[in-house]
């Protein structure tokens, strides 16, 4: 197996990180610390790393300031997220939810979902191609 590696940007000068290879070890506390410090934080309501990155699964954490709105969002790949801290609310299909820590949502590709921060909130996203 090749290992796969992303490198450093001026946006994230300390990026460097293994994405993919035989196992791939996430301290998810230290990337939401990282996520905190750097400057698109301090400049948009989000900030968000991959973590994971294979053919068929992408492992992002993202940090949502309270108010972010992603509208009519909608990918290619089924898609996961699971609350880590912080309250979403979440529209698809004519239907509301409200999801906090430790709750998880799924959804199958190209379904249109919304999703509003209703507090500062950390999350978890896998896509994967079913």
């Amino acid at each position: 197996m090749e290992i796969k590696s992303n490198h450093s940007t001026g946006n994230r000068p300390d990026g460097d990180r293994i994405l993919d290879a035989p196992y791939v070890f996430t301290d998810i506390p230290m990337y939401l610390e990282q996520l905190r410090s750097e400057k698109s934080w301090v400049k948009n309501d989000r900030n968000a790393i991959t973590v994971y990155k294979s053919d068929k699964i992408t492992i992002v954490i993202a940090i949502l300031k309270s108010g972010a709105t992603l509208n009519d969002h909608s990918i290619d790949e089924c898609l996961t997220f699971q609350v880590l801290s912080g309250e979403l609310k979440v529209a698809t299909e004519g239907r509301v939810f409200y999801t906090t820590n430790g709750q998880m949502m799924s959804f199958h590709a190209r379904l249109p979902h919304s999703i509003t921060a209703l507090a500062d909130s950390e999350i978890l996203i896998t896509t994967y191609k079913a």
